[in-house]
């Protein structure tokens, strides 16, 4: 409708050519201006906060959106490490490396500890409405959290237990942040840096652990080995004297049985002679003249030299003599007493 009104004036010669170009130029950057600010393209996980007269009105979703031009304006952000006068809002998961940080441990020595945090945006509208600098604060909060966390902790502590530093952390952070509108989800503690002198003091100490753990690993090799050992002897002396025990059973259960299969043999062969010599003479002078001879030939193969033969009749003689010396002592006669110049007998050899 304006085009066609300036379009009339200029052919009634109201108005010259070069005013209606000025003019159909000036109109047409009005209308562009009207529409940048009338539609809004949001892109996917993102939002824009629409503020109406400098108050907070709603939120622009991801697509088209359309604004009523100097009511609506799209509300901008300047955190830390974004560019400034950004209205889109990211809903994705984002991280922040933080450079490494001079931290002070329970025992006063200082560490320089680098970190990764990780965090989303769940409610924009108090992510930029609660605090100034979103991101500024994040950062802050991690270095100040981690100055406590590893403030009560020793130097090897830190340097042993990152899980728990990591779980600590990120308590501290969520519990922080969660009613600026934000979820952080993890915290990683990159690298703990020690200073040079600690840790050559450390790379000494693990060497004289290493070497510590296996003196003591050997030593135990060598006890398990050496009550091994004796248990091997033990097992070993218990078999033998097992063996021995079983040896000497046998054996003396073998004599056992070969003296009474000798004294059945002996008991069969005197019946025998006792029943072959019932008629012809008497059995137990013919086993003592027996046995006698078979002594006798044992005696000849002595090495003594003062050995005396006896005749069996020898000994009949002598119990003859004892007898007749008790029968004289019975009857109160004393026998002569011996001659003093009586030369003493000769022994017989």
């Amino acid at each position: 409708m304006p085009f066609a009104i300036l379009i009339l004036l200029q052919n009634e010669g109201v108005l010259p050519a070069f005013l209606l170009i000025f003019l159909l130029f000036f109109i047409g950057v009005v209308l562009l201006v009207i529409a940048a600010k009338t539609i809004k393209i949001v892109p996917q996980a993102t939002v824009m906060l629409v503020e109406r007269l400098g108050r907070f009105s709603r939120v622009a979703a991801s697509g088209l959106n359309i604004l009523i031009p100097f009511l609506d304006k799209p509300r901008a952000v300047f955190w830390t490490n974004t560019r400034g006068g950004v209205t889109s809002i990211d809903l994705r998961e984002q991280y922040l490396d933080l450079p490494p940080q001079p931290v002070i441990t329970r025992d006063n020595v200082t560490i320089h500890v680098d970190s990764v945090v990780y965090w989303q945006i769940t409610d924009p509208v108090k992510a930029v409405y609660e605090m100034n600098d979103l991101v500024g604060g994040i950062v802050q909060l991690t270095i100040t959290g981690m100055r406590a966390v590893m403030g009560d902790m020793d130097l090897d502590h830190t340097l042993s237990q990152r899980d728990q530093i990591n779980g600590k952390l990120r308590l501290i952070l969520d519990e922080a942040t969660d009613k600026w509108g934000v979820k952080v989800t993890r915290v990683d503690v990159k690298n703990i840096d020690p200073p040079e002198d600690v840790r050559v003091t450390m790379e000494k100490q693990m060497t004289a652990e290493r070497n510590r753990r296996a003196l003591v690993l050997q030593a135990e090799g060598e006890r398990q080995a050496a009550i091994t050992r004796a248990e091997g002897e033990k097992q070993a002396a218990v078999t033998r004297s097992e063996g021995e025990k079983q040896s000497n059973i046998l054996q003396a259960e073998g004599l056992a049985q070969a003296r009474l299969r000798q004294a059945e043999a002996e008991a069969q062969a005197i019946t025998q002679v006792a029943q072959a010599m019932q008629e012809h003479g008497n059995p137990a002078q013919y086993l003592i003249t027996t046995r006698y001879i078979e002594s006798l030939r044992d005696m000849t193969k002595s090495n003594n030299a003062k050995v005396i033969f006896m005749p069996v009749e020898t000994s009949t003689m002598l119990s003859a003599v004892g007898t007749i010396k008790e029968m004289f002592a019975e009857s109160g006669v004393k026998s002569p007493p011996d001659d003093p110049n009586k030369p003493p007998p000769r022994q017989l050899r």
